[in-house]
């Protein structure tokens, strides 16, 4: 564990995080925590504070590969494929699995909650006819029309 909890880099440092920064909640960890033990279970600040010393390592660690992937190819944004590779890449193939299909699932979801929210087409006229009907605009309702989102 760290001893500085709290204290800071010098401002001149800049690439140094507050430790508060650098670290996942810890009341989220706990809470994460109590889910698995008993209810009657009590967990010390020092096992707590581990946990949390721990998860943010391990986020840092598989995030930092998964970007460096990104870098490599040129590219700003990581998802949750570059995560799951990078899970696989480190040797954690025995989460890369299960992290996979949780993904895929989790992506049908927000698909179906998206086609949810579109509102119906209730005059039965299609989009190709829409467009032909609709005086040209600019790109961004060429985007919306196509589905595209930016």
């Amino acid at each position: 564990m760290v001893d500085n909890v709290g204290a800071g880099a010098s401002s001149d440092d800049g690439g140094v995080k507050l430790e508060q920064d650098r670290l996942l909640p810890i009341a989220n960890v706990g809470r994460i925590m109590k889910q698995i033990l008993p209810p009657n279970a009590k967990i010390s600040k020092e096992a707590k504070e581990t946990m949390q010393e721990c998860a943010s390592e391990f986020i840092s660690f598989v995030t930092g590969e998964a970007s460096e992937k990104c870098r490599k190819e040129r590219r700003k944004t990581v998802n949750g494929d570059d995560v799951c590779w990078a899970m696989g890449a480190l040797g954690f193939d025995d989460y890369a699995g299960p992290l996979r299909r949780y993904l895929q699932r989790y992506r049908e979801i927000e698909g179906d909650r998206a086609n949810q929210e579109k509102p119906a087409n209730t005059n039965n006229t299609s989009i190709a006819d829409q467009e032909k009907e609709a005086p040209p605009s600019s790109s961004s309702s060429y985007r919306n029309n196509q589905g595209i989102r930016m």
